[in-house]
């Protein structure tokens, strides 16, 4: 990724988390602008937000990982620490294609932090092992 799209991106987020936190919604010029930045994933992402698809497993040692139901209903754990999906859009769209900064997965993980909806679930460390490992159901 582009440092220059990266640091474009990452205002953004941090636009409409402002701005969200003020008129709890996302005006037009800033979905104008996510749209341009993310192209088509941007409106599935907020799709996913919008139906609260979003979960933060924390650990007590600190760690995160984010779980996004997509659209079929299976789970996906995301970690935008180094911008990785196990889905297969990221897989072809990003890694292979380079024609995408994300998935929808990420990005909704990104945005759903950005507006506050993130739901949020305490696991040991030993059980989010299991599901960095891909052992552990949702």
């Amino acid at each position: 990724m582009a440092p220059f799209l990266t640091t474009v991106a990452e205002q953004l987020l941090k636009d409409i988390q402002k701005t969200y936190q003020v008129k709890s919604q996302i005006p037009d010029d800033l979905l104008i602008a996510l749209s341009f930045v993310f192209g088509p994933c941007a409106l599935q992402a907020l799709d996913l937000v919008d139906q609260r698809a979003v979960t933060c497993m924390s650990s007590p040692s600190g760690r995160n990982a984010f779980q996004v139901m997509g659209g079929s209903g299976r789970f996906y754990t995301c970690f935008i620490s180094c911008h990785y999906c196990p889905c297969p859009a990221f897989a072809y769209t990003v890694l292979r294609r380079n024609e995408g900064l994300l998935c929808k997965h990420i990005l909704a993980a990104y945005l759903s932090q950005a507006m506050g909806v993130t739901q949020q679930e305490s696991v040991s460390d030993q059980q989010l092992s299991m599901l960095l490992g891909g052992t552990a159901a949702p």
